[in-house]
């Protein structure tokens, strides 16, 4: 390639003004335009180096032929009095997080410019490592100006909050770090640094640079060629994993290629506008979560239609070839479930029945790329953010039931984790089983009261069983019977039962039956209905009544079996076996 000529600019001219100051307080006169970018640069630092000016810049000026307009962009600057720097400041280390080109190319500087340049390069269709490594991409980023400008000062500005040096100062020492090495690419790319290679031929390319200094760059440049025809990202993954085909053994070639590949395949996958293409359009995010998680665990998912690329990653997370790439799914489903949108659903139940399956499918893949801890972390971070005192008021003011109120709660509960959740969710339900329009549901005598002490005992027995901590258990479970000992007396049905039994047996054998049939709280209730029933233990001649009562006309039991039935019977009813013969023996 000509030096001067452009690479992927065909509406656009390109020439290279350079300014010089003279004196401390002289203004910028143009001093020479030329088209060669590494010429421009090389007589502004000659003239600056032979102390013939105060100060130079060279400033790209990008002709756009379509709509008539100049795009301005300084590329270069040096000068004596341009930055006033505090004397202190000049004996400090530079702070700079990179320092010569090849800095830019590690593993936390690509990380870093792949933050600060996310919405471009999605724009753009771009792994970092191709903008990096292709000379039409730099100029084409370049041209724009204003993200490269503002990535610039972005990382100028967090540098300088850790050092006294100026902002202007970094800024301008970064401009020349980033200078340096688009002109790098510029130069390698007019020699053909970067070789033009088919699938079939990387891995002898890899086997040549394995042991060289510069073997990854020049590998990733040849990569980022072969990317550059692809039309989107599902071809470029297609493309790098057809690579890999030459990568599976364990020889120096192979890691270095498969090393390559990873990272650039992990670069694609970090970006959500590149996983948005390639799992394609979903319901809502609880079925795009689930995607990506049958694609991190390698397993295809039957109900959907998988892209080629997508496909081809599910076959290689399922051997775990891909440790980077399954790394940026881990880390996206992770920010996922930590975000603010809504998984699903149409009500909080099914946000929480989608956030269940989830859980249950994802802790299948814990391990060396999802660590339990994580997980745990995630999911009460997600669970934070349905039990908010405005997100359960929302849910639960449509419901008109009471004990509808109180089962939702309950089905929320089973679905969260988190103590702190645990608690916020419990005050909820302690103050929907002590308001006004709970107790008087239940003393409504609209519906049977059997019924309602049914209803209340059901849900005792599942806020008991409930994961909620101990004392907000008994808490709740204490309101429940306290509303339900209430409707009893109200109804009077124990005390009906006393007096409509025949007989002290007929009113034990009542009650005893009442007992067994679930419509009794734990707590006052239950306790007032086995007081009765021990009184009547007590009674002299009780047992034979018993055994006279179970013959009904045939042979009676004898009375040390009929005993033995009846004590199994009221350890049903909650009196043990120990408390029952004592009231015998009595």
């Amino acid at each position: 390639m000509v030096p001067g000529t452009r690479f992927a600019m065909a509406q656009q001219e390109v020439h290279f003004e350079i300014f010089t100051r003279r004196g401390s307080k002289g203004g910028w006169k143009l001093h020479d335009v030329l088209s060669n970018r590494d010429g421009a640069i090389k007589l502004a630092q000659t003239m600056m180096a032979a102390g013939e000016v105060t100060g130079v810049k060279v400033v790209k000026e990008t002709y756009n032929s379509d709509n008539g307009d100049y795009l301005t962009l300084k590329i270069f600057e040096d000068g004596h009095n341009k930055v006033r720097v505090d004397p202190a400041a000049d004996d400090m280390p530079n702070v700079l997080p990179c320092f010569k080109p090849d800095d830019l190319y590690s593993y936390h500087a690509r990380a870093t410019m792949t933050r600060l340049l996310r919405d471009y390069l999605a724009r753009n269709k771009l792994t970092v490592t191709e903008l990096i490594h292709r000379a039409d991409a730099l100029e084409q980023f370049e041209a724009t100006g204003t993200a490269y400008q503002h990535a610039i000062q972005k990382v100028a500005i967090a540098q300088a909050s850790a050092t006294k040096k100026p902002v202007q100062q970094i800024i301008k020492d970064l401009n020349t770090l980033v200078t340096k090495t688009i002109a790098r690419v510029y130069r390698d790319e007019r020699r053909n640094y970067f070789p033009k290679v088919e699938d079939e031929q990387f891995r002898a390319i890899a086997d040549r640079l394995t042991g060289e200094s510069d073997g990854g760059y020049i590998l990733n440049g040849a990569i980022a060629k072969h990317l550059k025809p692809a039309s989107g990202w599902d071809e470029k993954v297609v493309r790098l994993l057809a690579i890999m085909e030459q990568a599976k053994d364990n020889s120096p070639g192979a890691r270095l290629l498969l090393s390559s590949v990873d990272a650039i395949t992990s670069e694609i996958l970090s970006g959500s506008a590149a996983l948005h293409d390639l799992i394609g359009t979903h319901e809502n995010l609880g079925d795009a979560l689930t995607t990506l998680i049958h694609l991190f665990l390698g397993q295809a998912r039957s109900d959907k239609a998988m892209s080629s690329g997508v496909s081809v990653l599910t076959r290689h997370f399922a051997a775990d070839n891909l440790p980077a790439a399954r790394t940026a799914i881990a880390n996206r489903i992770m920010a996922e479930l930590k975000g603010v949108k809504r998984l699903g659903g149409e009500t909080l139940l099914d946000e929480i029945a989608i956030l269940r399956r989830i859980a249950n499918k994802l802790v299948l893949g814990q391990g060396k790329y999802l660590s339990h801890d994580d997980l745990i972390a995630a999911f009460t971070t997600r669970s934070k953010r349905l039990v908010t005192y405005e997100a359960l008021s929302r849910f639960l003011e449509p419901l008109s039931a009471q004990d509808e109120k109180l089962r939702s709660l309950l089905t929320i509960e089973e679905g969260i984790i988190g103590g702190e959740n645990k608690r916020q969710l419990a005050s909820v339900i302690l103050s929907v089983v002590t308001s006004r329009s709970f107790v008087d549901h239940f003393q409504d005598a609209a519906t049977p009261v059997l019924a309602r002490l049914q209803t209340l005992a059901e849900l005792q027995g599942h806020v008991l069983r409930s994961g909620l901590q101990e004392h907000q258990r008994r808490e709740i479970a204490e309101s429940l019977d306290k509303v339900a000992s209430a409707a009893e007396t109200h109804a009077h049905i124990l005390e009906n039962i006393a007096h409509r039994a025949a007989s002290p047996v007929d009113k034990v054998v009542a009650v005893l039956k009442l007992c067994g049939s679930g419509v009794l709280t734990e707590g006052h209730l239950s306790a007032k209905a086995r007081t009765m029933v021990l009184a009547d233990l007590n009674r002299p001649g009780f047992l034979a009544d018993y055994v006279a009562h179970l013959a009904h006309g045939t042979e009676p039991p004898a009375p040390e079996t009929a005993k033995a039935e009846l004590i199994q019977i009221l350890e049903k009813a909650g009196i043990t076996a120990e408390t029952g013969l004592k009231a015998f023996a009595a």
